[in-house]
């Protein structure tokens, strides 16, 4: 079978990695994001997909827009019986419909559950104990089309959006070669999605990532290791923003009058920074203050001699 696979991030690199090592597969092609300016220097950065196909020597098309007839001739061109999309921006109806046996996405949740940008922060968000990958066929409305395999992968109950995008981009690898093992031998039946049970990931906003302390304990702790390692969660202590990047929810070391969202509790050197949310304490494992590197609660207090009584907004 010959793929032409379209991706960007570290993610998509698992799917291609495997597809390249299984010699039924013939990778004609990649297509990937441009080159942009990244890091303090600015310098031009390619994509780990790009990165990837050049150290194996495949063909890369890094086109700005997919409607454009040079692309569409190049893509053309290459011959493909199936386009493989993992990670990738949405592909006008010309692309989706041009290779013989389809177009394949891989995504990273329970299909109809979770369509759209950020699978995996949203299943985070909520708290959710399971999740998985999918394999469907594209079709123009975006994460609708008939599903043709999916796993499910537990969540474990403090597991960062870092940590689980590395099983899930692991397990959607292997169930892209199992799917595309059963599209040759005509083994899987595609089936339609229920709609009524479809829930949205939208892109992350500025606001998402916004530690809000009238929260629950619980939900905050869900918010942070959705974001974390990056982009982070974002609070203010002292006017200055600092990141969340680790905590658990944890019980009060004493009892009294409930004290306010976001109020210090405990600046300890050596038990760390314990803040009040909304309903709940919260034990903040490790904080970047802007600019700065992470460091652990108990590096934060002594660093920035954090006071009882102080305020996070």
């Amino acid at each position: 079978m010959r793929i032409v696979f379209f991706g960007t991030p570290q993610f998509s690199v698992v799917s291609l990695r495997r597809l390249l090592a299984d010699r039924k597969r013939d990778i004609v092609g990649v297509v990937t994001a441009l080159d942009k300016p990244a890091g303090r220097g600015r310098q031009i950065s390619v994509s780990p997909v790009k990165s990837c196909a050049l150290e194996h020597g495949v063909p890369v098309l890094q086109p700005a827009k997919l409607r454009t007839p040079e692309f569409l001739a190049e893509l053309e061109r290459w011959g493909a019986d199936c386009f493989v999309v993992v990670a990738f921006r949405i592909l006008p109806e010309s692309v989706i419909t041009m290779p013989r046996w389809g177009t394949i996405n891989v995504h990273a949740s329970l299909l109809p559950a979770y369509r759209g940008a950020a699978p995996i922060r949203w299943a985070l968000f909520n708290g959710e104990k399971r999740t998985g990958v999918t394999t469907f066929i594209i079709r123009k409305e975006v994460d609708t089309g008939d599903i043709l395999l999916a796993q499910e992968v537990a969540i474990g109950p403090e597991e960062t959006h870092g940590e689980l995008e590395l099983r899930l981009a692991e397990a959607g690898a292997a169930l892209l070669t199992e799917t595309l093992d059963k599209m040759e031998r005509k083994e899987v039946i595609p089936r339609p999605q229920d709609a009524q049970l479809a829930t949205a990931a939208p892109k992350i906003t500025a606001e998402d990532r916004t530690v809000v302390w009238t929260h629950h304990a619980e939900k905050i702790f869900n918010r942070v290791r959705g974001l974390a390692p990056a982009p982070g969660a974002v609070s203010y202590f002292r006017d200055m923003q600092v990141k969340i990047l680790r905590c658990r929810v944890t019980q009060p070391p004493f009892s009294g009058l409930p004290p306010g969202a976001g109020e210090t509790l405990v600046a300890d050197p050596k038990k760390g920074v314990l803040v009040a949310a909304g309903e709940g304490f919260l034990d903040l494992t490790e904080i970047q203050p802007a600019g700065k590197r992470p460091m652990t609660g108990t590096e934060f207090v002594r660093g920035y001699r954090l006071r009882p009584g102080e305020l996070w907004s």
